[in-house]
C-alpha cells in the first residue's frame, strides 16, 4: 500500500501526477485514514494533524508516487440573494452555529442540512439545492474549515449552549486574539 506523507502545492510539483485522490470535505480534514486512488489501488494517508487538503493539493508519498486531490461532489444548500445585507444575515446565523460556508458573489453554500435550510427560509431568504464542490472559508485563521477548535480542554463547569446569557470568557488567552463572549 502506497504511505501519502506530505502535501505540496500544485506550484511546488516539477511532474504532474499520474494518481487523483477523490475527497469529500469531511475526508478533506481527517489526516490519517485509508483510501481508494484513481487506478482502484487502495493508499493510507499519514499527514500532519490538522492538514486541511484542497482541490489541486498533490500529495507525495514516501516511495515518490504523486497525487492530485479532487474535490468530490456533494448535497448542498444554495442560499442566493440580490440583497447584500439579507445574505449577511444568513451568513452571520450560520457562522454563529459554526457551519463550514462557501461562499461567492450573491450566494454562500453549505453542506445540506434541512434543520438549517429551514433556519435560512424563516430569514425571508430562498434556499436551492445542487450537487457540487464543496469548498469552504478556512477561517480568519488559516485553521479548519470543519468548525471551532482550540486544540486544549476546557475544563470548567457549563456547557457551551447559546440559547442562554452568560459569558464564555474563560479568562485563558486563545492566542488568536478574541475570546468566546457571546451577546445574545
Amino acid at each position: 500500500m502506497i504511505h501519502f506523507c506530505q502535501r505540496l502545492e500544485a506550484d511546488e510539483c516539477q511532474q504532474l501526477p499520474t494518481l487523483q485522490l477523490w475527497l469529500s470535505m469531511d475526508e478533506r480534514v481527517r489526516s490519517r485514514q485509508r483510501v481508494t486512488l484513481s487506478d482502484g489501488s487502495e493508499a493510507g494517508l499519514f499527514l500532519p494533524r490538522g492538514t486541511v487538503l484542497k482541490e489541486g493539493d498533490i500529495l507525495k508519498a514516501e516511495t515518490g508516487e504523486l497525487a492530485k486531490v479532487c474535490a468530490k461532489a456533494e448535497n448542498l444548500s444554495v442560499v442566493s440573494s440580490s440583497d447584500p445585507l439579507l445574505l449577511a444575515r444568513a451568513c452571520y446565523h450560520l457562522g454563529n452555529r459554526h457551519v463550514p460556508l462557501q461562499i461567492t458573489q450573491g450566494q454562500c453554500c453549505y453542506l445540506h442540512d434541512h434543520v438549517l435550510d429551514e433556519m435560512i427560509k424563516g430569514l425571508g431568504l430562498t434556499v436551492s439545492y445542487r450537487q457540487d464542490k464543496f469548498q469552504p472559508e478556512a477561517g480568519a485563521y488559516g485553521g479548519s474549515a470543519q468548525g471551532h477548535n482550540h486544540g486544549h480542554n476546557h475544563a470548567h463547569a457549563h456547557d457551551h449552549s447559546h440559547g442562554h446569557a452568560h459569558d464564555h470568557s474563560h479568562g485563558h488567552y486563545h492566542g488568536h486574539g478574541h475570546d468566546h463572549s457571546h451577546e445574545h
